[in-house]
């Protein structure tokens, strides 16, 4: 049986994701680019509900960066989707409010 992800180890694998992603200088200003994000409000803008959902749905997104950000960060590519499903916003169910 295999524990499910929790919200707190969740959000520490999406910092972590955010800090791969920034320290890439390839990905970053990718990143920056879809986002509309300025890399100087990245610090303001991980306070927002969604944003770290929103990493991983970067990462997620382009599994060369996918496999590669596991690799780095010694876990399986599906631990990235399941941390995803544990964040806010990180499922569609918000979305049956609407």
């Amino acid at each position: 049986m295999t524990r499910k992800t929790t919200s707190e180890d969740a959000e520490a694998l999406a910092i972590s994701a955010l800090a791969y992603v920034a320290a890439d200088p390839v990905l970053l200003p990718r990143f920056l680019a879809l986002t509309g994000i300025d890399a100087q409000a990245i610090r303001h803008a991980a306070r927002e509900p969604g944003f770290l959902a929103g990493v991983l749905r970067f990462v997620l997104a382009h599994e060369p960066t996918l496999i590669d950000f596991a690799g780095h960060a010694g876990i399986t590519p599906a631990s990235v989707g399941e941390a995803l499903k544990a964040l806010p916003t990180g499922d569609d169910r918000y979305l049956a409010s609407t």
